[in-house]
């Protein structure tokens, strides 16, 4: 059984702290989108890369992709047709956005319990220590948390680090 990679949108796929520039960073386009939620009268703008659905069609040899994101469902309708990706499983967060008393980030128990033991990789923003430690110490299993800069997206050496780590 493969491993699993687990993939946030927002941060990895969506470098969404890059729209405060003037630009969008190189090889990204944005594409307007309305998700269920998203009440503000424009469009949220979503930055995407086509090569990155390459390069995660590219991981899908070694691992079973699962959208970890607050999308949910959704990722499927909105950010994997503009990737070239077909629909992936995702975890169907109990609960979203709440507080932990020791720190880690809300999604981590989740994930772990999503795993239920086999090994993962996680991409995310918003991974820290904490969520390292939890993980470490909650999940029999192989686990990879890779912290992706939410102003530059995913970068090659995050694709190489995923693939290298699969082998």
């Amino acid at each position: 059984m493969k491993p699993l990679l687990l993939i946030d949108i927002d941060g990895p796929l969506n470098p969404y702290a890059a729209l405060a520039r003037s630009t969008p960073p190189e090889g990204y386009r944005i594409h307007p989108m309305r998700p269920t939620g998203w009440k503000d009268g424009v469009p949220l703008p979503v930055l995407l890369s086509p090569g990155h659905g390459e390069e995660l069609l590219a991981l899908a040899a070694r691992y079973e992709l699962v959208w970890a994101t607050t999308w949910k469902d959704e990722a499927n309708e909105w950010v994997g047709p503009r990737l070239g990706l077909p629909p992936l499983p995702f975890i169907d967060w109990p609960a979203m956005h709440g507080a932990t008393a020791d720190g880690t980030y809300w999604k981590t128990r989740y994930v772990v319990d999503y795993a239920d033991g086999r090994p993962f990789a996680w991409v995310d923003d918003e991974i820290s220590a904490p969520d390292t430690d939890y993980v470490a110490a909650h999940h029999p299993g192989r686990a990879l948390l890779r912290r992706i800069d939410p102003w530059v997206g995913l970068l090659r050496e995050d694709f190489d680090a995923l693939a290298g780590w699969a082998a």
